[in-house]
């Protein structure tokens, strides 16, 4: 399997989890919304880098990354840098919590519909933005 083959998986697991995000959040799973977001999103833009030939760091969010190689990118993609960035890094932010929770900070109770709306508006869009990245042979 070359990184092209890897890459490619990568995209078409992470449509395979936007779908999971939804029937979270039908189940009021908000923080699973959340967490498997983030996962989403961290998977996609390592895909990206694969694609692009370009070995993806062993952390969670790597948005710095593919703005260092912004010049390998599409246009239509690198235009986009400063809003997947913030998305990442925003997810990111709520990895653990999502998952674990804390004493003080229980992930069902913290966790909302407006959250897992916007995180599942930014996984779509996301989506969106690379298909045709991914879809190129």
């Amino acid at each position: 399997m070359t990184n092209i083959d890897l890459a490619d998986d990568y995209f078409k697991r992470a449509q395979i989890r936007l779908k999971a995000l939804y029937f979270f959040k039908q189940e009021k799973g908000y923080a699973e919304v959340v967490r498997e977001a983030q996962e989403l999103v961290e998977m996609v833009l390592k895909g990206v880098l694969r694609k692009i030939g370009v070995e993806p760091p062993h952390w969670h969010e790597v948005s710095s990354i593919l703005e260092q190689h912004k010049n390998k990118l599409p246009k239509k993609i690198s235009n986009q840098l400063k809003k997947i960035s913030e998305i990442s890094k925003k997810l990111r932010k709520e990895r653990e919590l999502a998952y674990y929770g804390d004493e003080d900070y229980i992930p069902s109770e913290e966790y909302d519909e407006k959250d897992a709306i916007e995180a599942i508006t930014d996984c779509d869009w996301l989506i969106t933005l690379l298909k045709s990245f991914f879809n190129k042979k």
